[in-house]
């Protein structure tokens, strides 16, 4: 992963628009111009990353302080040639690593049915509230084993 910077933005935008198609669609809510301006519109260079594999732009997630406290994962994409074969995993695993180590609970949300909800519920993310089009979860943070002499 790299931080990103503003020349990401549109590519990012795109790969959302990719992603979340076919959960947009099948829910209703697809709008060709919406599905980008979302992400343009709440798009930061400082808590967003690229993620890369074999050094090419594969995805995106951003990780930011949450308003009620803890981190917030949002924009996590990935392009679909690369879900299935653990990267996503990779990428979260870090993410927790890194609030874990702070102490900090994570909350993100997911579309109905989304296939993503999965991999989050694998990672110790269970249901906060719901409502007819996002499910939020949330992982407390583990505790880290204590360093002994």
């Amino acid at each position: 992963m790299r931080a990103a910077g503003p020349a990401d933005v549109e590519p990012i935008a795109e790969l959302r628009a990719v992603v979340m198609r076919p959960d947009l669609v099948r829910l209703g809510r697809y709008d060709e111009h919406r599905v980008r301006q979302r992400l343009r519109d709440t798009f930061s260079e400082r808590y967003t990353s690229v993620v890369l594999a074999d050094g090419a732009f594969v995805g995106s997630v951003t990780m930011r302080p949450a308003q009620s406290g803890g981190q917030w994962i949002e924009h996590f994409y990935l392009a679909p040639e690369q879900q299935g074969r653990g990267l996503g995993t990779a990428v979260l695993r870090a993410l927790l690593d890194r609030a874990d180590a702070a102490g900090e609970t994570v909350r993100l949300d997911v579309v109905q049915g989304s296939a993503a909800r999965r991999l989050y519920e694998r990672h110790g993310f269970t249901l906060e509230s719901e409502d007819p089009i996002d499910v939020f979860l949330v992982r407390a943070p583990r505790v880290m084993p204590e360093a002994r002499p």
